[in-house]
């Protein structure tokens, strides 16, 4: 069965960071693309970042190209999403997402054959 757990969301102030952590199960990071989406109050889920760890491939989304990086641990368990010089229109429920390579399409909607944590919630105060 796979499983995603986050965790690391809370409160930060505009221009602070934070760190959250995905633990994944049931599947290897080896035939995978992990990520995270996001979620504010009256918007669509989109896409923040994600990876393929076997090649190292990343996306960015524009809003968040040079203040987010996503990595994963050396035993390929857990995925990570370090956020610094954050704005309050980060302020979402950020889910982590998996898929079979080459499906995740961290550009695209959300797709429900994606499997989806349950969801940590970020905000950022002004």
């Amino acid at each position: 069965e796979v499983q995603l757990v986050e965790s690391g969301g809370g409160t930060v102030l505009a221009g602070g960071s934070l760190r959250l952590s995905c633990e994944a199960s049931g599947f290897t990071f080896n035939d995978h693309s992990i990520g995270w989406f996001r979620q504010a109050p009256g918007k669509e889920r989109e896409g923040v970042a994600c990876i393929s760890p076997a090649d190292g491939l990343e996306y960015f989304d524009d809003s968040v190209k040079g203040r987010f990086t996503i990595s994963t641990d050396k035993g390929w368990k857990t995925a990570y999403l370090q956020m610094a010089n954050m704005k309050p229109e980060d302020t979402a429920v950020y889910y982590c997402t998996a898929a079979p390579i080459p499906q995740l399409d961290c550009s695209g909607r959300a797709r429900p054959s994606y499997y989806w944590g349950r969801g940590t919630r970020v905000t950022v105060s002004s």
